[in-house]
């Protein structure tokens, strides 16, 4: 297979890059040159696809069997790309997320959708993934439309299951959001690249949901095998939703991977995901993602901040007033607190 990424440097490119080298795909990477090296035996070309000049000259005269864009910008780029490509891919995969399901309404893939326009340049999030979708079907019909939830997995750049690895590296008390069972639903940035190559590779087509069942693990799970891969022996605080709600915690962003089971929450992590699993999704134990992820962070350091996504992480104040409110901790188990 003759792959083309658009991307590929950072995070589900990099795993996509990593996962088609591993079959022996001869892969071509266009990226800006500014995030990460491509590995060995990539056709590594240059160039701003922002730039429709610079994009098609980047491309030249070659064709692909397949095609996959993580893009997350402005939808005009993804369907610029899309359209400069049209005749000279067989396959078109894009990644794309749940978050273009109308907010409250997610159980599936035929769940509602927000609107998108594929020629903005500006939007929210949402708005900018389902514009992208748009754009990239109006040149590729038959194109493959993964819709991941939360990723999570080495080289993540957002900052969630790393602020936690961190966090819990640094021992002590650590607040450990609502209960222990909640069901969390996710998908390991590698796992989400080989089911989308297998797609591609088999003519799969349409939108599907690319997370796990929920409660593949819970929010206890990965915590636990937080503590487990770094060693370091904290000690989980456990803290009901209503206590954190008053103290004004954010979820998702303060303690990340995390939101509450009622109100507008409800319903949240808990989609359908039978298309991903009956189209191969396999998806590897939390214990192996944490793991993972910790000895890639021990290796090569925490990836600079986004500047398209939010710090995660809870702040320092805030957690000392939770845990100060939680009862003592056991002896010596302050050690390490921030």
């Amino acid at each position: 297979m003759e792959l083309l990424v658009l991307g590929g440097t950072r995070f589900v490119g990099r795993a996509v890059v990593s996962e088609a080298l591993r079959r022996g795909w001869r892969v071509t990477a266009i990226h800006r040159g500014r995030t990460g090296q491509l590995p060995d035996g990539v056709d590594a070309r240059h160039a701003d696809r922002t730039d429709a000049v610079a994009l098609a000259g980047a491309l030249g005269h070659d064709r692909w069997d397949a095609v996959v864009d993580t893009w997350s910008g402005a939808p005009a780029v993804a369907t610029q790309a899309a359209r400069l490509l049209t005749g000279r891919a067989q396959r078109y995969g894009y990644v794309s997320s749940t978050s273009v399901y109308a907010w409250g309404s997610h159980h599936g893939e035929d769940s509602p959708v927000v609107d998108g326009d594929p020629e903005a340049t500006d939007g929210d999030y949402a708005a900018i993934k389902r514009g992208a979708e748009l754009g990239v079907l109006t040149a590729f019909p038959d194109a493959l439309i993964a819709r991941p939830g939360l990723i999570l997995g080495p080289h993540e750049d957002i900052g969630r299951l790393p602020w936690w690895l961190g966090r819990i590296a640094a021992g002590g008390r650590v607040v450990a959001p609502g209960d222990p069972q909640r069901p969390l639903q996710y998908v390991d940035a590698r796992d989400l690249a080989s089911w989308l190559l297998t797609g591609l590779e088999t003519g799969l087509a349409g939108p599907v949901d690319v997370i796990s069942r929920s409660g593949h693990t819970t929010t206890s799970g990965l915590l636990e095998a937080c503590v487990a891969a770094t060693g370091s022996g904290a000690e989980l605080v456990w803290i009901d939703q209503e206590r954190l709600d008053a103290a004004g915690v954010e979820p998702w962003t303060h303690l990340p991977c995390w939101v509450p089971t009622t109100a507008e929450y409800a319903g949240f992590l808990e989609a359908d995901t039978t298309r991903a699993a009956a189209t191969g999704l396999r998806c590897r134990p939390i214990e192996d993602t944490v793991t993972d992820t910790w000895a890639w962070l021990q290796a090569e350091g925490r990836p600079a901040q986004r500047d398209d996504r939010p710090v995660h992480g809870l702040p320092v104040d805030l957690e000392h007033q939770l845990l100060a409110t939680a009862g003592s901790a056991r002896p010596n188990s302050a050690e390490g607190l921030p």
